[in-house]
């Protein structure tokens, strides 16, 4: 092992002495290199060479090339860079070949060797790169996105990147995303033949030599892989994507007709399909400049083209009363919905169809859960009481496993401050085991709900309620801060507050949130000091778990807050 380091350490000597006698390093800088790299040599040479082994040579290889550019640039030195960079380059690409063929499965491993090609100008490397990072990754889409993007966009070459979509299409015959890029990149080589094309035509050159073909320059090439991509994959989403990608260029009207009928005859039944065929009354040509000239011809306009958008969605809705065509219909009201205008006329129009939509939809029973929380977060938007009352509960009805639902619904009834909250509490319970109501994955409700069930006990059946329900969620994770000064709340407003019952209720609090609160801490000397039945003498142990459990910031403020409340400014 030491001779075969020792031979690679010699074989570095003759750029070494050159960097050296050019004046772009030091004597004692080369010396700390062949230290450095003898470190690293042997370690690339263990038995079992770790991967970190091989990125902190390969790193540092590539910092010692980026040194010698500045350095060549800071003395104005360009010469020898054939011994010198050239060299170094060529262990880098050895180095980076053998690590990847090492750990074929790390892909960040290949992307870094790439883009070390792209910064050093090495593209003749990056072709055979890709070339034995497909043999290896040739399951994943992306990598052949890649290959073929670098061989259209920075090596020119359209028959390389065609052919590379050629072969991804072999391995993923189902791939929306390969035909997607496959369709783009075909109309990117027509649009590029154009301009070459006019190019020429202006400076009067011959275009026989060129070789341009008429089928390209069209997109008949981007048509056929077009209709193979309709062939291998179905649904009006993935046909309408194409239409989307064939609409970036200015000359495939011919193809967007085709791309339009094929969807209206195939996907006659898709709710994508009415979609975008509703859609596109909103972007139909506008009145002549004549006619449009003042905001209200605008706004009656935009009235005109909004109502013929809602008939194709109320026709579409006749044969396809699905959740997803309601959903389609939804996301577009309220897309105009929200939409700033100047014209009130305009703006009641869009308000009144988008909760005509809600309500509908909900009466059909194919309004989501998802849209039923939009619903209501509209109507608390506009401060409609009655009617976020009633889709509330109309949500809850068809949900009624949903703890999101209830959440908002008892939510909104406690802003309302309403006496029905007491008998939807109860009716929640009816469809919830407690904990189920209570502990929610989503810590925001399940904090939330608890607080509020704990606000709601007190509030309705008193100070036993109450402590009964703390006693049976204060060791049901997640909880909050609130949830527990709450309870402190609670037992401070009886008539007879007893500070055992305090110091339990602040012993849990400080057992979730004494390493990051300060005042939790402060509020329990306090109390100690202050009650009837408190004890000065506990403030000192308190005071010296404090500093125990509070870090930085929070220490900081402890000691600052102690200080004034000892010299009584707090």
């Amino acid at each position: 092992m030491a001779e075969f380091v020792q031979r690679r350490i010699e074989d570095r000597i003759p750029e070494l002495e050159q960097l050296e006698r050019i004046g772009l390093l030091t004597g004692k800088e080369v010396r700390i290199i062949i230290k450095k790299v003898t470190s690293l040599e042997y370690k690339l040479k263990r038995r079992t060479v770790d991967k970190q082994d091989f990125l902190s040579y390969l790193q540092y290889e590539v910092h010692l090339l980026g040194l010698i550019k500045k350095r060549r640039q800071r003395i104005g030195y360009y010469f020898k860079k054939e011994e010198i960079e050239y060299v170094i380059v060529q262990r880098i690409h050895k180095a980076f070949q053998r690590a990847t063929s090492k750990w074929q499965e790390d892909l960040q491993l290949w992307y870094s060797h790439v883009g070390f090609c792209k910064k050093w100008n090495c593209k003749h490397q990056i072709s055979k790169i890709f070339s034995a990072l497909l043999a290896v990754h040739s399951d994943k889409p992306t990598v052949w996105l890649m290959a073929a993007k670098w061989e259209m966009e920075n090596n020119l070459s359209a028959e390389s990147s065609r052919h590379i979509f050629l072969r991804a299409l072999r391995f993923h015959t189902e791939s929306s995303l390969i035909y997607q890029e496959y369709f783009r990149m075909e109309l990117l080589n027509a649009e590029k033949q154009r301009k070459e094309r006019e190019e020429m035509e202006k400076a009067k050159m011959d275009l026989g030599e060129a070789g341009y073909l008429e089928s390209i320059l069209v997109g008949e090439l981007a048509g056929v892989v077009y209709r193979s991509a309709v062939q291998a994959i179905q649904g009006a989403q993935f046909h309408l994507s194409l239409l989307s990608i064939a609409k970036e260029f200015n000359f495939t009207k011919d193809l967007q007709k085709e791309i339009l009928s094929d969807l209206q005859s195939r996907h006659a039944q898709d709710p994508f399909t009415w979609d975008f065929m509703a859609q596109q009354e909103l972007a139909s040509e506008p009145l002549p400049s004549a006619e449009y000239s003042s905001k209200k011809a605008k706004a009656t306009d935009m009235l005109r083209k909004e109502e013929r958008c809602s008939k194709i969605y109320e026709t579409a809705l006749e044969s396809l009363n699905t959740e997803p065509m309601w959903n389609l219909y939804i996301v577009s009201c309220r897309q105009r919905y929200k939409r700033k205008t100047n014209s009130k006329e305009l703006k009641q129009m869009r308000q009144e169809r988008l909760f005509q939509a809600y309500r509908k939809a909900h009466e059909a029973n194919m309004l989501t859960e998802e849209k039923y929380m939009e619903w209501i977060s509209e109507l608390m938007a506009l401060g409609e009481v009655d009617s976020i009352v009633e889709a509330c509960e109309w949500a809850t009805k068809r949900y009624s496993q949903s703890a999101a639902l209830w959440r908002a619904r008892l939510e909104t009834l406690l802003k309302l401050c309403t006496t029905a909250v007491d008998e939807v509490f109860e009716e929640a319970f009816k469809h919830f085991k407690l904990k189920q109501a209570i502990v929610v994955p989503d810590s925001a409700v399940s904090t939330t709900m608890k607080e509020q069930y704990l606000d709601w006990a007190y509030r309705s059946k008193g100070y036993k309620k109450a402590k009964k329900v703390f006693t049976s969620l204060h060791e049901s994770r997640p909880l909050s801060e609130k949830f527990f000064q709450k309870m402190i709340t609670i037992e401070k407003e009886q008539e007879h507050t007893k500070m055992q019952n305090l110091r339990e209720y602040y012993e849990r609090a400080l057992r979730e949130f004494g390493t990051v609160s300060p005042d939790l801490w402060l509020d329990y000397i306090k109390e100690e000091l202050s009650h009837s039945e408190g004890k000065p003498q506990n403030c000192g142990p308190i005071h010296w778990r404090a500093m125990k459990m509070l870090e930085g910031k929070d220490v900081e403020s402890f000691v600052s807050n102690y200080t004034l409340l000892q010299t009584g400014k707090l």
